[in-house]
């Protein structure tokens, strides 16, 4: 069951992502969708079919079958609202636990513990039934652009495959079925999604109020010293610390750190090109910041830092660029000289809060298993069976994306990962000549999702990573004069301007 999950799941990647024919794509996402229940069947103690065969059982699929279907139906007729509302369901994790002792697999959690990303798996099953149907209907779905739909199936598929060859088969399987087979259908389903030229307003939109919102839960929290969202670690560091760190709707307070990194980045995109008052976009800089700031998660200021410097960058002029790159080499001279003096006094793993000792100890796995790793989410095991010999496998993750590629796919893997960032990086940088505000906020979030992933990981389990791309591999293809100035090597900006208006219109 194990090898057909992950031979259906990676032929399912491929051809949900690559497939031209209207068939192949249909296939595709059924293949995905068949090695999601076969994955999902083994983490279900007893079977899923033992469970839905229970009164209860029978029960859900009344209720769930139709609600899917009527949320399928929707996306049939409006194919468009696919991006925005998984947008809006990417970040909530919902207070759900899944374990045997409950009836079906999933209940309550307990103690103010969030479960999985239960909204949004609900959204991309809906969306991805309505694509399989508008495809075998003879919808007009322009192909990918293969820049970066090319790299992505690869490494999609070479990550499901390696439940082949996983160390822990169990974290493997768990990986798989809750983040990346859906994130594959993700991609899938929004890139899909036909461009209009309301989306950008509508997205910078939602991306400023869930930073809002999650701002405002998160400034209560500080005020009232209490977390919504209980974390055994957060509580008890809390306990010990004069400051208190918050985790608003989320139970990590770096991943807090980096939704409303990503909110900072869409306004000062918005204020560089004077999409937004000044006086607003200040006002929200300043009360996001605030809610950031009670994170305390350093991962998330780098990343909003660099972030923040990088779309300065592409949109000033030739004077400020050249302030900006001396401010850059100066504060880079300057941390230098400081982790050199904090290296002499104190240990390497104590200025790094231990993570020099975690890269090293990934990099040895990294040498013990060069060419396929160790796969899907083993790292953390591995490390332990193989250096550490003791601890909890949460104790070793090396929460640095690129290594945690190169322990766990090896260097095939690695090689597939450099060519899906400079895909990215392609993507990005067409869809910001073609329409800058689009692809300038794009290129904002993408900046501070990887930088946040090389200190903290969670990369490609981030749902916003597969989100940003496929919203700029949408416009890409729907705008198919930007696709034919890609293939003929011409970036004539405003022909792309003109043809990527009047085709979102």
């Amino acid at each position: 069951m194990t090898e057909l999950a992950a031979l259906a799941g990676a032929l399912g990647a491929i051809l949900a992502l690559l497939g031209r024919p209207r068939l192949a794509l249909a296939a595709g996402l059924f293949a995905l969708g068949v090695a999601e229940v076969a994955l999902g069947s083994r983490l279900v103690p007893g079977g899923l079919a033992a469970k839905l065969g229970s009164t209860e059982g029978l029960l859900a699929l009344a209720v769930g079958l139709p609600a899917l279907a009527a949320l399928a139906a929707v996306f049939v007729r409006w194919p468009a609202l696919v991006p925005p509302v998984v947008v809006a369901a990417a970040p909530f994790r919902l207070p759900f636990e899944f374990g045997a002792d409950n009836r079906l697999f999933i209940g309550l959690g307990e103690s103010g513990r969030l479960g999985r990303l239960v909204p949004l798996y609900a959204v991309v099953a809906g969306a991805g039934a309505a694509l399989a149907w508008r495809s075998l209907r003879g919808a007009e779905l322009p192909p990918l652009p293969r820049m970066l739909a090319a790299p992505a199936a690869a490494l999609a598929a070479l990550t499901i495959a390696s439940l082949l060859w996983a160390y822990d088969p169990a974290s493997a399987e768990e990986r798989l079925a809750f983040f990346v087979l859906p994130f594959t259908a993700l991609f899938a389903v929004v890139a899909h999604a036909p461009f209009r030229a309301w989306l950008p307003r509508v997205l910078a939109l939602e991306a400023i109020v869930l930073a809002c919102l999650f701002a405002a839960v998160g400034l209560a929290e500080a005020v009232a010293r209490e977390l919504l969202f209980y974390d055994p670690k957060v509580a008890i560091a809390n306990s010990y610390t004069s400051y208190f760190r918050v985790t608003s709707l989320f139970d990590d307070p770096s991943i807090y750190g980096r939704h409303l990194a990503l909110g900072i980045a869409v306004v000062v995109a918005a204020l560089w090109l004077g999409r937004v008052h000044f006086w607003l976009g200040a006002g929200l800089v300043a009360f996001l910041w605030a809610g950031l700031f009670f994170s305390y998660s350093q991962s998330s200021l780098v990343a909003l830092a660099l972030g923040v410097l990088v779309t300065s960058f592409l949109v000033a002029d030739r004077r400020v660029r050249r302030a900006i790159g001396a401010a850059a080499v100066v504060v880079a001279v300057v941390g230098a000289v400081l982790l050199v003096l904090l290296l002499r006094q104190e240990s390497a793993d104590r200025v790094t809060s231990d993570r020099s000792e975690l890269v090293s100890d990934t990099a040895t796995v990294v040498g013990n298993h060069p060419a396929f790793g160790v796969g899907v989410a083993s790292q953390p095991v591995a490390t332990r069976d193989e250096v550490a010999g003791r601890g909890s496998p949460e104790a070793h993750v090396s929460h640095t994306a690129p290594l945690t590629v190169a322990a766990e796919l090896g260097l095939v893997g690695t090689l597939v990962y450099l060519v899906f960032l400079v895909g990215a990086t392609w993507i990005l940088a067409l869809a910001r000549r073609a329409h800058e505000p689009l692809g300038l906020a794009l290129v904002a979030a993408f900046v501070v999702l990887f930088v946040h992933s090389l200190t903290y990981g969670l990369f490609f389990e981030d749902p916003f990573t597969w989100c940003v791309l496929a919203i700029a591999a949408s416009f890409v293809a729907t705008t198919q004069p930007v696709g034919h100035a890609l293939r003929l090597g011409r970036f004539g900006v405003p022909d792309m301007k003109r043809a990527s208006v009047s085709r979102a219109r």
